[in-house]
């Protein structure tokens, strides 16, 4: 079933960007008319409207950067790494 879901999204690709987009302007928009910024915790999130949606984003990236680069620099080895 898992795979069935992958396949489809591999196929509509432009449209699941499409979609992710809308959700991240929704996001925006919401954050600069719904949040009410009065008991905030930080100054960014009072001055940085959708703060915590970006914040959020650039995690993201981060997160599958380092796991990309942590893979190459030595998880993922060949498969007859044990057999020498």
């Amino acid at each position: 079933m898992i795979v069935d879901l992958i396949d489809f999204l591999k196929k509509h690709q432009q449209t699941v960007r499409v979609y992710c987009i809308i959700a991240i302007a929704i996001m925006l928009v919401w954050s600069f008319v719904g949040v009410d910024t009065h008991h905030a915790h930080t100054w960014m999130e009072v001055y940085i409207p959708g703060f915590w949606s970006i914040f959020t984003l650039i995690s993201c990236v981060v997160l599958i950067f380092f796991s990309l680069w942590l893979g190459k620099s030595g998880i993922e080895t060949r498969e007859d790494y044990y057999d020498n």
